[in-house]
């Protein structure tokens, strides 16, 4: 039970590691999953597993399927074949604790029943810090948004890694929300400004870490 509960309309760094440190991904199929995953659980409304979901979105005509209403907007994330990194606002009330209990349980069923294994695979619910100024926003945004350039991962590994500073480069987002990632970019002047600011909190944060 949370000491204090995640408020709506509040934009908070999200986190949550592979218990005892392992990977979550064996192979790329189980990262499609994942992001998968993240995309179809961000919704208020319930849809069972995704298999279900698939085969009533499939039974369902094109011209009656509404959109979804999601429980958070995703601002920025990293993930890594250990871990994960998100920037989420609240949406509705208890959207982020609905939204990782979805994630993280739906995808661990997935996992477990693939590899005939049992038991968590993440290392509790997750961790949660409050983004409490713009100063702090600026510097988490960068941390998540490039977390795997702070971390050694090895070459055969970067293919577990799906991080959101593509679609902010690009200007083309797909699972960062549209509107709070045009947001994010009115706050630079310039994709060469985004990217120096990346470049700079990066090398700050590898230096505090020696």
């Amino acid at each position: 039970m949370r000491k204090e509960p995640l408020v709506t309309d509040e934009y908070y760094h999200i986190y949550n590691r592979g218990v005892d440190k392992r990977e979550i991904f064996n192979d790329l199929k189980d990262l499609a999953r994942f992001k998968e995953s993240v995309k179809e659980f961000n919704r208020i409304e319930g849809i069972g597993s995704l298999e279900m979901y698939r085969k009533s979105v499939r039974a369902l005509d094109s011209h009656l399927k509404s959109k979804p209403k999601p429980l958070v907007a995703l601002v920025a994330f990293c993930i890594n074949p250990n871990h994960f990194h998100f920037i989420l606002k609240q949406l509705v009330d208890g959207g982020i604790a609905k939204f990782l209990q979805k994630l993280q349980g739906g995808y661990t069923y997935y996992f477990n029943k693939k590899n005939q294994r049992s038991g968590s695979l993440f290392q509790g619910t997750f961790k949660s810090k409050l983004i409490t100024d713009e100063n702090y926003f600026r510097k988490t945004f960068a941390y998540v948004n490039k977390n795997y350039s702070i971390h050694d991962i090895s070459k055969n590994k970067m293919a577990f890694v799906f991080a959101s500073d593509k679609e902010y480069e690009s200007g083309l987002f797909d699972f960062v929300s549209k509107v709070d990632g045009q947001e994010m970019l009115k706050t630079f002047s310039s994709k060469s400004d985004l990217q120096k600011h990346f470049k700079e909190i990066i090398s700050l944060i590898r230096e505090e870490r020696g």
